[in-house]
């Protein structure tokens, strides 16, 4: 539904995104993720087309076409990263133009208003709205023509919770329907509860994509135990590390880092070395250290030519 093939889009001398390929099928949920500045606005505005390639392609669609043809265009939904409406509207006159520019049936304001928790506030002045406000407000517009293509860019910043309860059900239910979903969140707990791939993207380049079931495997290797012991045996952390490579002391603990399959194994060397164990703790691995590490690890830009 959506496709970039070697996507490259330059302002100048500045790469701001390089070679990048990403589909984003029907029925499914991607997260874009990456620091600031690395190329995740001009990704999914490429896709919107409010932007050219510099070189590459943006497809939506089935068929595919060009992003830029408004064909195209039409089947999408977007929600820029900073969504502003004039003060002196309301938000029911604000969703009742998009609705009319979008030729939506006129039962949709009533639905996405009370969707997006805003029902109470649809008559009051955008002027009064908070930001949480206005980012729901965003989200309103963005429900109303049921699109089959979604682009959201930071969709959760300033939500508050009845916000982000809107935004959870929207992601949910373009998922059941079998609508394609691409979003930016610097929330990583709220792209680990929706997203069923996750596209890591660092100084304009597709550092990795991972599946929801690669992410959980990722993590699970990630994973630490901690042994709190009476005592040192002779020879335990040679015997610990024929199972757990890793394991190391820090101060009084045994600290045994893998996933959860090598617990039981490292207890039972534990017990047989007649080690009393008088703590224990274990977590696993944690999606915001994972993404810092393929953060690290990104190869650095070739300066422009």
């Amino acid at each position: 539904m959506i496709s970039y093939r070697a996507f490259t889009k330059r302002f100048g001398a500045h790469a701001a995104v390089t070679s990048l390929s990403l589909d984003v099928a029907r029925g499914e949920v991607v997260a874009l993720l990456g620091p600031n500045g690395s190329g995740k606005t001009t990704t999914l505005k490429a896709a919107a087309g409010l932007i050219r390639p510099t070189s590459g392609q943006v497809w939506l669609g089935e068929p595919p076409l060009p992003a830029a043809l408004p064909a195209a265009r039409g089947a999408l939904s977007y929600l820029p990263q900073k969504a502003s409406f004039p003060d002196a509207l309301t938000g029911r006159e604000v969703v009742e133009f998009y609705r009319q520019l979008r030729s939506v049936p006129a039962e949709r304001t009533v639905q996405v208003l009370r969707f997006a928790s805003l029902n109470g506030a649809g008559d009051r002045a955008v002027a009064t709205y908070s930001g949480g406000m206005l980012q729901r407000l965003g989200l309103a517009v963005a429900m109303l023509p049921e699109a089959p293509l979604f682009l959201l860019d930071e969709p959760t910043a300033a939500l508050d919770p009845d916000g982000l309860c809107a935004f959870y059900g929207l992601v949910e239910s373009a998922r059941g329907d079998g609508r394609a979903v691409l979003f930016t969140s610097h929330q990583l707990g709220d792209v680990e509860r929706l997203a069923d791939r996750f596209a890591i993207v660092v100084e304009g380049r597709l550092v990795a994509s991972l599946t929801a079931t690669e992410l959980k495997d990722r993590l699970a290797e990630r994973g630490v135990m901690r042994l709190r012991l009476a005592s040192r045996p002779s020879g335990l952390l040679e015997a610990v590390r024929e199972v757990a490579r890793a394991a190391t002391w820090a101060g009084e603990e045994l600290v045994v880092p893998g996933p959860a399959a090598l617990r039981p194994r490292v207890l039972d060397v534990v017990r047989s070395l007649g080690a009393e164990l008088r703590g224990l703790t274990a977590e696993e691995g944690r999606l915001d250290t994972l993404y810092r590490e393929l953060v690290a690890e990104a190869p650095p830009k070739e300066a422009a030519r």
